[in-house]
């Protein structure tokens, strides 16, 4: 008899029904970035302990809006596209950790079930959202990727408008932004099957890009707003002051990370007799 198996729930005897197969997963996208500064002690109140602000410009905020595809290793996925196509958008921060600067994805929205499950493994916050933005084309009305291209993109969930921004191309640039460039350290959390259990998962962890490719990343100048919405709080990171904007198509290799702390503890029952 065949036990039920597979990387992730669902499991089956097959395994194929498993949301996500096993990392590493890879990457294709086009990326719009707008970065600002906030109040850095609406920063620290997404911080758990033992996260600190980062030393340097510590109310700096990347908003980030992905047009994805995705897959494993055998490519399969991208001869099935709904398999491998989704969006998101992410506001990321900077903190510290015994001393070194990392990014943290604060707040993130995806509108397929997989990204969702992938968010799950990698500490990211993901929940579902509607995210759309324009995409480049050589040929018709769609933007080049050219000086004065004009990009837009939008952020909703739960029906409610979260950000919206557009994005205007200045010219080639030495980098896409900062704030989302040092590894990320973020949290995974279980809360315990049993009331008043605890945490079940508790883990710090770091992680990155096992492998990158980039193109030319393009300078911009944008005009970004957000929403307030019942039961979303991005809006809190309030734009202060713009740095600058950016446009990158890159590809990223994702393959599991490294354990900074963890606080997990397990009682069985057999601890309690």
């Amino acid at each position: 008899m065949t036990a039920p198996h597979g990387w992730f729930h669902p499991k089956s005897a097959s395994g194929r029904s498993s949301l996500i197969p096993a990392p590493p997963w890879h990457y294709s996208g086009d990326l719009l970035t707008v970065e600002y500064r906030t109040d850095p002690a609406r920063v620290r109140e997404l911080l758990p302990e033992p996260l600190e602000l980062a030393a340097e410009d510590p109310g700096a905020v990347a908003l980030i809006w992905a047009d994805w595809q995705s897959c494993s290793t055998g490519h399969e996925e991208l001869l099935d596209p709904v398999r491998a196509q989704y969006k998101e958008a992410f506001a990321v921060v900077r903190c510290s950790y015994r001393g070194r600067t990392y990014s943290r994805c604060v707040w993130i929205w995806v509108d397929k079930d997989f990204a969702i499950a992938r968010g799950l493994h990698q500490g990211y916050p993901k929940k579902l959202g509607s995210i759309h933005l324009t995409r480049p084309h050589p040929y018709g009305p769609a933007p080049r990727i050219e000086a004065g291209a004009r990009f837009g993109a939008t952020l909703a969930a739960a029906d409610r408008r979260l950000a919206q921004a557009v994005v205007t191309l200045r010219g080639p640039a030495g980098s896409n932004g900062f704030v989302n460039g040092h590894p990320m350290a973020h949290h995974r959390w279980l809360p315990s099957i049993e009331k008043g259990g605890g945490l079940a998962l508790d883990e710090l962890v770091e992680s990155g890009a096992a492998a990158f490719e980039g193109g030319q990343p393009w300078a911009a100048d944008a005009e970004l707003e957000l929403f307030e919405a019942p039961t979303e709080e991005l809006a809190r990171l309030e734009v202060r002051e713009p740095i600058g904007a950016y446009y990158r198509q890159v590809g990223v290799t994702w393959d599991g990370g490294r354990l900074l702390a963890s606080h997990t503890t397990t009682v069985l029952e057999e601890d309690k007799a």
